[in-house]
């Protein structure tokens, strides 16, 4: 059934919006108006001329779909499936309680190549912007073995765990980044327009200045009249900085950095084990087979050195040997990371002790987060203060000569 976009007003005069479903257009604006609701207007949904064979986001340039809304309509599909509702049904019931316009077209979309005979695996493909590998694969193994509805909620779990901890990245991360900027700015204030005020007077005594008051001067003098050369200086660092970490040899020197820096590096190896084995594990739950998981695991690992950990665990899995060989030669897996896989491939349960060392690194990352945190803030207060300290004493310096000077 083609799927409609709309714009009307209900009973208070206020504008809505949303998609329906109809047979024609005429059918739309009856259905609207029994449902209360003046159409202003009705147009075919674009995301259904692309044939159900095509690939295609059903999403406009200017609309976004939030990783949480997928969650949600996973955790949802789950419910539904799970109730024992048949698939086309409960796609059409999420389209209903769906509020975000472009996450409705996806769905409707979706619903429509399962109601053509299409698997909802090949349908999620069609939209690789908002369901990814992990995902597509985890589905193709709900369907292939009955069980979608575990599988959506393993799915619902898995995003879950994996935003909590970009999320307490992110916070970590927020809080001295607001702190630099502040900083940054009022020391650039205080520099090119209070300093330049004081000293005048320094200046105009003629006198020899101590050097830290030379070097403060000449510093505001040189971010009043061209700080726009530094704000783009800066800009090309960046693009330079980008540009180089987008090459083979940047990128393996810039993840190298990024594992071995103090207290940083800690965090980036446990946030990356956790993920490791929160992924295979939850793949391999799902019944998706080892070399595939391991395939789909190593493309979702952001560090191209643990990539290549995996990938020659790989190839020790397909030559018949275990991958902890490939993973206890590894300086980034540690010891009893490696014990703990070894024993759930000998036990028969490695997705049961992926689990458990997943959930033991993801506390790990917290307390990480945590340390570096408050590591964090003591040396940004400490920069700061030795910053500030260094421009109060080359204004008190030149006092000090006058007042000996007088005495």
């Amino acid at each position: 059934m083609p799927v409609y976009e709309y714009k009307a007003l209900d009973s208070a005069g206020k504008d809505v919006k949303g998609i329906i479903d109809a047979e024609s257009e005429a059918q739309a604006r009856t259905k609207l108006r029994s449902a209360g609701t003046y159409p202003v207007s009705i147009k075919r949904s674009k995301g259904r001329t692309r044939g159900a064979g095509r690939k295609g986001s059903g999403i406009g340039f200017f609309e976004r779909v939030r990783p949480e809304e997928v969650l949600v309509f996973t955790r949802q599909l789950a419910t539904l499936v799970g109730a024992g509702i048949p698939l086309v049904p409960a796609l059409s019931s999420l389209i209903e309680q769906t509020s975000n316009a472009a996450l409705q077209r996806v769905i409707a979309e979706i619903r429509e190549n399962v109601n053509e005979g299409s698997t909802l695996t090949k349908a999620l493909s069609n939209h690789p912007k908002l369901f990814s590998s992990i995902y597509v694969n985890m589905i193709r193994a709900g369907e292939a073995s009955g069980s979608l509805d575990v599988v959506l909620e393993r799915l619902a779990e898995f995003g879950e765990k994996q935003q909590v901890l970009q999320a307490r990245l992110q916070a970590a991360l927020i809080y001295p980044i607001i702190m630099a900027v502040i900083g940054a700015g009022i020391l650039f204030i205080l520099v090119t327009y209070v300093v330049p005020n004081v000293t005048q007077v320094f200046s105009e005594m003629g006198k020899v200045l101590p050097w830290p008051t030379r070097f403060l001067i000449d510093l505001s003098g040189f971010l009043k009249l061209y700080w726009w050369l530094v704000l783009g200086g800066l800009a090309l660092l960046i693009y330079g900085f980008r540009y180089l970490i987008s090459l083979p040899f940047g990128r393996s020197a810039w993840d190298l950095f990024k594992l071995k820096f103090p207290v940083i590096g800690t965090v980036v190896r446990k946030v990356l084990l956790a993920r490791f084995a929160s992924t295979l594990g939850s793949l391999l739950n799902s019944s998706v087979e080892l070399m595939a998981s391991m395939n789909i695991v190593k493309t979702l690992i952001d560090n191209v050195h643990v990539a290549a950990v995996i990938e020659e665990a790989m190839d020790n899995v397909e030559k018949g040997n275990s991958m902890t060989v490939a993973l206890s030669q590894s300086q980034w897996f540690p010891p009893m990371y490696v014990q703990m896989i070894a024993v759930g491939e000998q036990s028969g349960n490695l997705e049961g002790m992926l689990e458990k060392v997943a959930a033991s690194y993801e506390r790990e990352v917290e307390t990480a987060i945590l340390g570096m945190t408050s590591l964090i803030e003591p040396i940004m207060i400490v920069g700061m203060g030795v910053a500030v300290g260094f421009v109060v004493l080359s204004i008190l310096l030149p006092i000090f000569e006058m007042n000996q000077m007088v005495g």
